[in-house]
């Protein structure tokens, strides 16, 4: 498959079969993540894989609300916690003199890498960015020079949505000279 086919090919999946992922399989997601590109090669991004008593806390306690309560996360066989080391110069200065948060730049690729080898590989992701992060922290006991930006629910899909209709390569591109 070529890598616009796969890139067209993935769908935020949000019902999962009843099927466990194997450690190995997330090994090679996170081995993908991990030649992401970084604010000055820091590579501070860590994936937490959830599964268990503790997944089904979390999508419980953690996820959503009353406008999003995302309960379908409860179908996903595994979580991936994408956390931010927080305390590197680099985000410290991105954040302070630039305005950048470099960080959510960082985590955004690599969790877009995890998410394509996942796909490549016969599973489906969702990106979750709506989520308690203070009680997400405390869960998982992470202290605070740690971030959270986002969490992917990960598991083979029971459902493959249709695809959605995209803008055209005319609207989002422009050439200047």
């Amino acid at each position: 498959m070529s890598f616009l086919d796969l890139v067209k090919s993935r769908r935020s999946i949000r019902k999962f079969a009843d099927r466990d992922v194997p450690d190995e399989i997330i090994e090679k997601c996170v081995e993908a993540a991990r030649y992401a590109p970084s604010s000055c090669h820091t590579q501070s991004w860590r994936f937490i894989a959830v599964r268990g008593a503790l997944k089904k806390k979390i999508v419980e306690e953690v996820l959503g609300g009353i406008v999003v309560p995302n309960r379908w996360a409860r179908t996903a066989p595994v979580i991936i916690v994408l956390a931010m080391d927080m305390d590197i110069v680099t985000h410290m200065l991105g954040a302070g003199i630039k305005g950048i948060s470099y960080h959510l730049l960082d985590a955004g690729i690599a969790g877009e890498h995890f998410i394509l080898q996942a796909q490549e590989l016969g599973l489906g992701t969702c990106w979750i960015g709506w989520f308690n992060k203070k009680k997400l922290k405390k869960f998982l006991g992470l202290r605070a020079k740690w971030d959270i930006p986002a969490m992917i629910a990960l598991g083979y899909p029971a459902e493959v949505p249709m695809e959605k209709e995209r803008k055209s390569l005319d609207k989002l591109l422009i050439f200047m000279e």
